[in-house]
């Protein structure tokens, strides 16, 4: 697994992206094979580190989707009291930025496209929210999705 990382881009935030979980297969992965995009405001690389740890562990058993929640089973730095992700689409990069960019070599087009899913660190107690009532409650919450210092929104 492969984390490119940002510090900075955009001005202020660290962000980062895996290559490598698009490699496995999933069967929920019928338009396309996930890669990962997080952004926060944060210059620690634990961040970046924890997005790759999870693309290596849960690759071809987790779909990745949006909605989806990730318990990372601990503190995921020990500055902030977050302890989980949601997936949904990464808020640095336009709709024709992340959505059906195709890899595949010439000839081969439509046989290699990746989505790239934006990770969002969340609480624990927001993340057994959005499992109950759906992320877009969540969502419509107010919360500050760089912060990762923030208090819980719910």
């Amino acid at each position: 697994m492969t984390e490119i990382v940002y510090d900075g881009l955009p001005e202020g935030l660290l962000t980062a992206l895996t290559y490598g979980l698009s490699l496995a297969e999933h069967p929920e992965w019928q338009a396309g094979s996930p890669e990962l995009c997080l952004s926060v405001n944060s210059a620690n690389v634990v961040w970046a580190h924890a997005a790759g740890f999870l693309a290596e562990q849960l690759r071809g058993t987790c779909p990745f989707s949006y909605g989806s929640t990730i318990d990372f089973g601990e503190r995921i730095v020990p500055e902030s009291q977050m302890t989980a992700f949601c997936v949904y689409a990464p808020m640095v990069l336009e709709r024709e930025d992340y959505l059906g960019i195709d890899v595949g070599p010439p000839g081969h087009e439509g046989h290699d496209v990746i989505n790239i899913q934006g990770m969002y660190p969340i609480h624990e107690v927001e993340r057994q929210f959005i499992d109950e009532q759906g992320l877009e409650a969540f969502w419509k919450s107010g919360w500050e999705p760089t912060d990762v210092l923030r208090r819980p929104a719910v």
